[in-house]
């Protein structure tokens, strides 16, 4: 038996569970910290590192006097963070400004320089993100730094992703080149291949923007697997957090992918990892190239194997988005929503109220809803926004599996499926299958598994799973609703790529308001069958 400390920085808040290798999470706690919006700039999203540390060590004070665990027996501490969120220090690894967060957008004119460059040269490494790099992702959001903060270029040393910000912190690292770089961050946010030599060659980024020289060698570090060790606390965060010095902490990594080994991801399955947004996370054996998806990465994952990442830009947003201008909440607006039917409000809505991470990688659409009448409500919205984030699910779905991605099994994980039923059944009914539904809740699990693993408790993630992650509910799907949503979906799918992309042929959309209010009529009628809630 052994106990660990398995930590979740999340969008608004970090969560510290405390589990024992026997008997599982004994406790946990959280605290919140602010995400810096402006009204004048809707794409600006930041987050103080000082705010995140104060708050993990709130959190592990609570979680420690929750579980009834002396500091002292904690063996281990893992931890997980958003990604891509990104932030300049300096020689000391102290910030020169707040973190990127992944939901911060304003390098979308950065990112599109990247792409245009990275084809133009012939870059080898954009096929490994899908061909186009996004506005989310690390390369775009240090350039959009390096333009708007002249005055502190010169004590620029390098960018760290945050989860390596972190357990450098932890640990007391204060030099560039012994700080850990998380593998899966790196690979997937960064152009980063170890196949490749690393990242992409200097003259390719000088020549997106001369700002860029340099930026290459000093991004220098570990760059390792989370089944590797970042370094040892030290005494002053021991301190802090009221733990014992010197325990390992391994490398980190994103939030989504170990929530993914939470939810006991195997070979084969696809994890929707629903939240403020949604990722999109499967694992293979080999490399698998796939277009418009966010990155193909070994190691990222499961260090043994390779991870893919896809995913939609704002899922819980966007009801949360609906519901506050309804002037209610989301658990308010949903009741009742069990009884609908697939396909009742004769709504099309697409999930692009913050751009597109994938398959259209675009960060300049917006949110779009066909079909609306008078009588419309903000209810029928929010159950036409479930339907689009399921729609939108289907087609990366579809796209990962035209491109040899085995998806044996369809996992909903994170916060939202976990208090939302009628979102599993839509999934189900959408995608035509059935869809496993974590039992219990699994935020930090992945990460205490990796605080296992630094701990020597389990000798393989798979023996750590099978001792700790939860059991399945299978949401099944009902014949009448996927025959309803088999024959919406091709109407959504059109519109996806003939409104979502620049470039492509002028397509008739006159016949989509027609059948959305044909099928309104009939499932109305009684001809499609009620999605019940379980």
């Amino acid at each position: 038996m052994s106990i660990v400390a398995g930590v979740d920085f999340g969008t608004l808040s970090v969560r510290v569970s405390i589990f024992d290798s026997v008997k599982g999470r004994l406790g946990a706690g959280v605290s919140e910290y602010p995400l810096l919006r402006k009204a004048s700039d809707p794409d600006h999203a930041t987050q103080s590192h000082a705010d995140q540390m104060r708050a993990l060590a709130e959190a592990t004070g609570r979680a420690l006097k929750e579980a009834g665990v002396a500091g002292q027996a904690v063996e281990a501490i893992a931890l997980d963070t958003t990604g891509s969120s990104v932030i300049p220090v300096d020689e000391k690894l102290q910030p020169l400004n707040d973190y990127y967060l992944w939901c911060d957008h304003r390098a979308w004119e950065e990112a599109a320089q990247i792409t245009e460059a990275a084809h133009r040269y012939g870059l080898e490494a954009i096929q490994w993100c899908g061909g186009t790099y996004s506005s989310e992702w690390g390369f775009a959001k240090l350039l959009h730094w390096l333009r708007h903060n002249p005055d502190k270029r010169d004590r620029f040393a390098t960018a760290l992703e945050n989860c390596d910000m972190v357990a450098a912190t932890l640990c007391g690292i204060e030099s560039v080149a012994d700080v850990p770089r998380s593998v899966c961050a790196m690979g997937h946010k960064w152009l980063w291949n170890a196949s490749l030599g690393g990242f992409p060659p200097e003259d390719f980024l000088r020549s997106v923007d001369p700002l860029f020289a340099g930026v290459r060698d000093k991004l220098a570090g570990r760059y390792q697997t989370s089944d590797k060790i970042a370094g040892k606390l030290s005494p002053e965060w021991a301190e802090k957090l009221g733990v014992r010095a010197g325990i390992p902490v391994p490398v980190g990594a994103f939030d989504a992918h170990w929530d993914a080994i939470g939810a006991n991801v195997r070979l084969g399955d696809v994890v929707n990892v629903v939240g403020t947004s949604t990722c999109i996370i499967a694992i293979g054996e080999g490399a698998t190239l796939v277009p418009g998806v966010c990155g193909v990465v070994p190691g990222s994952v499961d260090p043994a194997r390779t991870g893919i990442e896809a995913g939609l830009s704002a899922t819980g947003d966007i009801f949360e988005a609906i519901a506050r201008r309804a002037g209610t909440t989301v658990a308010v607006l949903s009741e009742g929503l069990g009884a609908w039917r697939a396909g009742q409000t004769g709504l099309l809505r697409m999930s692009w109220d913050n751009g597109d991470r994938t398959v259209l990688v675009s960060p300049e659409l917006s949110g779009v809803t066909l079909g609306w009448r008078l009588t419309h409500t903000a209810a029928d919205e929010l159950f036409a926004a479930i339907e689009g984030t399921a729609f939108h699910t289907r087609v990366i779905l579809e796209r990962m599996a035209e491109h040899g991605v085995p998806i044996r099994r369809v996992i909903n994980a994170g916060g939202i499926p976990q208090k939302n039923k009628v979102l599993n059944r839509v999934y189900a009914n959408v995608l035509g299958k059935p869809v496993l539904v974590t039992e219990g809740d699994i935020t930090s699990l992945g990460s205490a598994i990796f605080a296992f693993l630094a701990a020597g408790t389990f000798r393989t993630i798979e023996e750590a799973q099978d001792a700790l992650c939860p059991p399945h509910i299978t949401v099944h799907p009902d014949p009448a609703a996927v025959s309803t949503y088999n024959t919406l979906y091709p109407l959504y799918r059109k519109l996806y790529f003939s409104l979502g992309r620049k470039s492509s042929e002028p397509v008739n959309i006159g016949d989509i308001l027609p059948a959305l209010r044909a099928v309104a009529s009939e499932v109305r009628g009684g001809q499609s069958a009620a999605i019940t809630a379980n």
